[in-house]
């Protein structure tokens, strides 16, 4: 046991580093803890990993609130949205097949990556033509697809987030990183309530996970306010590539 909460939490570690940036920790931890403990459920496996989140997650909107100005009145009505999409997608996890939906997902990041990397200026702060009731529809329609997705498949939340803050919102990379934490942190408690309640946490990996998740939160949060914009288009098109590459190798094997 002591051989597997190390290997853990080294891996946490790096996840929140990652996702204090631009999201995608789960994309280390979810694989990771599914390879370490290969003799637990994967929905006790899915449910173990949301404390470490919820802990990095909770520790990055923290720093950043402290750095970034917010609109906490937007943000506080899409997370509500995101906490009732992502616990009836934790609801739907054994009702809907993935090998439906990955596909999808592979398309549309393959499509964000390519326009991301050909247009600079994506991720800049600008200006919308859409009206406060308009950004408020957006926010809420976007907040509940993604925390539904958050609680059915879970990894590149985070950059499905900062994805949507900057293309439907105008906001620049630092804002919309931040704003994603505190949408991810409501996704993230609304699967613990489900996991929590359906006995499906190993507490015993998951608290020294999540210590270990929020000390690389630290340095992510302190890495990116440092570097700035330019910065963290660089690490969206590293996570991009690294979720594309994940979800091509589940659509492979899972037709193979």
């Amino acid at each position: 046991m002591l051989v597997e909460t190390v290997l853990l939490c080294l891996v946490s570690f790096f996840a929140g580093f990652i996702d204090a940036i631009v999201g995608g920790g789960g994309l280390l931890q979810t694989p990771a803890i599914m390879i370490i403990l290969p003799q637990y459920p994967v929905a006790t496996l899915l449910g173990t990993t949301k404390i470490p989140s919820i802990s990095g997650t909770a520790f990055a909107a923290w720093r950043y609130s402290r750095q970034v100005r917010l609109d906490w009145r937007l943000l506080s009505l899409v997370a509500l949205l995101a906490f009732g999409g992502a616990f009836l997608g934790a609801f739907c996890v054994s009702l809907i097949d993935n090998r439906v939906i990955k596909p999808i997902i592979f398309f549309v990041l393959l499509i964000v990556a390519g326009y991301t990397y050909v247009n600079k200026n994506f991720g800049q702060p600008r200006d919308t033509d859409h009206s406060r009731g308009m950004q408020l529809f957006l926010g809420l329609l976007c907040g509940f697809i993604i925390g539904f997705y958050d609680g059915l498949i879970g990894p590149g939340t985070g950059t499905f987030l900062i994805l949507i803050f900057i293309a439907f919102l105008g906001y620049d990379f630092i804002h919309a990183s931040a704003s994603a934490k505190l949408i991810n942190l409501a996704t993230n408690l609304a699967a613990i309530v489900y996991f929590g309640s359906t006995g499906h946490i190993l507490y015993q990996f998951a608290l020294p996970m999540a210590a270990c998740n929020m000390a690389g939160a630290f340095f992510g949060t302190r890495l990116a306010l440092l570097k700035g914009n330019a910065f963290v288009r660089v690490f969206f098109l590293f996570v991009v590539f690294v979720t594309l590459l994940r979800f091509a190798w589940d659509i492979w094997m899972a037709n193979h």
